[in-house]
């Protein structure tokens, strides 16, 4: 133990007299360090997305959506899910609790007073929010009547309601959806946005059959259909199920295409993790890229470092240093360097975090788990790129090493 604390000491000593050489291997280490810690964090915040995404739109949830995954994929929104196409669902699956068609429309002018605003309208049915999990903070939610008595009546987000009625209570106030006066009923609750920027409370929720009649000039489409299922162990059958029977409706052929897509929590953990993955391969390359310039650049100096310092190893050794010593403080004075890269390097990625999720919209979580990787990966580096000079600095016979030195 006392000859591992002089090697130490000794360690820590060549370290202060060999300032400049030190923050060349500490700043190499660190940016290595900082990726990797960024790497984690990202990796961990993902996941964190994932869940709170999969829980938000329901474990035991499906979205059917009109058009195949094509045509979405290029932007154009096919009408392929019909009225009746609803009814035969709620009729074949008596396991569907919640069954709610909606139909969208975006960019639409809205007014209170000489207030002006553009959201989204949304035409749906009752138990929109239920479907959602989204609670009705304010008033009431959209009833049966609403819908049957095609009522010009309104839940609103947040952000309508920021934006028509500021500081005022809405509940009960009329307002202009293009040249149509609807009350506003209830108030969702605020829900932020989503991670491709869109602000899920700029929205408007109206009765699926004022919408379409009064906004959309629509009788036969709706846009999707979204189910809620009683047992969510069940969820890849009743998919199956869903599918199959959509297909035998629409009179697809086997070999046809879906002229629909179906969205469960599954997809959103395999679209997350996608589209997630690019960017954790590329900061994943440079950072691991930086660790190995990082051991190469400590590696390099240790060993000029080995050769200039020969004359105190000789002395060292004469004194009674045995090889192992020799071998102990090299090493010692890499992990060291390293240590210090990496709790810097850890620093710079909780810095660079909020930067990125600045700039991406990227979520980023830091746990001890990127602080740990962080250190073990730091101390690797240093053992494995350390070892070799290390190796030669033990070798160093004692007479040759105090006259070169």
């Amino acid at each position: 133990m006392r000859r591992f604390i002089s090697s130490l000491h000794q360690a820590l000593k060549a370290v202060r007299a060999f300032k400049l050489r030190a923050v060349f291997c500490i700043a190499s280490v660190a940016l290595g360090i900082s990726a990797i810690t960024v790497i984690v964090a990202a990796t961990e915040g993902a996941y964190r997305r994932a869940y709170e995404m999969v829980d938000r739109f329901g474990p035991d949830a499906m979205l059917v959506l009109g058009g195949s995954a094509e045509a979405r994929a290029i932007g154009r929104r096919d009408k392929t899910i019909t009225v009746q196409d609803v009814e035969a669902l709620r009729q074949a699956f008596p396991t569907a609790y919640l069954l709610v068609p909606m139909s969208s429309v975006r960019e639409v002018n809205i007014s209170y007073g000489n207030r002006r605003h553009q959201t989204r309208v949304t035409g749906t049915t009752e138990g929109y929010s239920r479907s959602w999990s989204w609670p009705v903070v304010d008033g009431r939610d959209l009833s049966e009547a609403d819908v049957k008595g095609m009522r010009n009546v309104a839940l609103i987000g947040a952000q309508v309601a920021r934006e028509l009625f500021a500081n005022t209570d809405p509940i009960g106030k009329f307002f202009f959806v293009r040249n149509v006066a609807v009350r506003v009923v209830g108030v969702l609750e605020e829900r932020g946005t989503t991670g491709a920027g869109h602000n899920l409370d700029d929205r408007i929720v109206m009765p699926i059959t004022t919408a379409m009649k009064k906004l959309m000039n629509e009788k036969t489409y709706v846009n999707a259909v979204r189910i809620r299922f009683l047992d969510a162990r069940n969820m890849g059958r009743y998919r199956q199920e869903v599918r199959a029977f959509l297909r035998q409706r629409h009179g697809l052929k086997p070999g046809q295409p879906d002229d629909f897509r179906l969205l469960s929590s599954e997809e959103i953990i395999r679209f997350l993790v996608a589209l997630t993955g690019s960017l954790v391969i590329f900061i994943g390359i440079t950072g691991v890229m930086a660790l190995v310039v990082a051991g190469f650049v400590l590696a390099n100096l240790f060993l000029l470092s080995v050769s200039e310092r020969s004359g105190e190893i000789g002395i060292r050794r004469a004194v009674g240093a045995r090889r192992r010593d020799i071998l102990f403080q090299f090493l010692l004075e890499a992990i060291a360097l390293t240590l210090v890269g990496g709790l810097l390097g850890f620093v710079l990625g909780v810095a660079a975090g909020p930067l990125l999720k600045l700039a991406a919209d990227f979520p980023i979580y830091f746990s001890w788990k990127a602080f740990a990787a962080g250190l073990i990966l730091s101390m690797l580096v240093g053992l494995i790129f350390g070892l070799q000079p290390a190796r030669r600095a033990a070798a160093v016979h004692p007479i040759q090493a105090i006259r070169s030195g």
